[in-house]
């Protein structure tokens, strides 16, 4: 191992790369776990170079495990994605500089119960049911330089669905 840091503690702890570094992150299981993901997703940004990927795989925030773990601080939901980008803080300022664009979100629901369900009701379910998305991978990207804070400039990300 040649490096150890806290991500929890990137408001305070810069991680030891140079700006503009990193093509990609691949983060499997670790982002509910960190109670202060601004602060660490603005440092990923600042290390990432322009264009740069990130994906994270999580629980979605309706499942029981996204719960029921303890060691898991934060629960994310399709919408969760737009705070790690300038647009949507177009009427709060927290002093996020990070801006990161949420291109897709594949949920992975039952093969048995939504395989060859219509798109709507399956969304329907995944807005109002709990359980019926089992894990969650976000695609994003680095926008560097980064956007204004203008709500006109929030992007929806690209919903997909993986049957497991």
């Amino acid at each position: 191992m040649d490096i150890v840091a806290d991500l929890d503690k990137c408001a305070t702890h810069l991680l030891p790369f140079p700006n503009n570094t990193f093509d990609e992150f691949l983060a499997c299981h670790l982002l509910e776990h960190i109670s202060q993901p601004l602060p660490m997703m603005q440092e990923l940004y600042r290390i990432a170079r322009p264009s740069a990927k990130a994906t994270f795989v999580l629980p979605y925030g309706s499942n029981d495990d996204a719960f029921e773990d303890p060691t898991h601080v934060r629960q994310y939901f399709l919408q969760s994605f737009g705070y790690f980008s300038q647009p949507y803080y177009w009427r709060a300022d927290y002093g996020y500089q990070g801006d990161w664009l949420a291109r897709k979100i594949i949920l992975k629901v039952s093969t048995s119960d939504y395989r060859g369900e219509n798109r709507d009701t399956i969304m329907r379910d995944v807005m109002t049911l709990r359980n019926v998305v089992h894990e969650m991978t976000v695609e994003m990207i680095a926008i560097k330089p980064a956007r204004p804070p203008k709500k006109d400039l929030q992007v929806a990300p690209v919903i997909d669905f993986e049957f497991a």
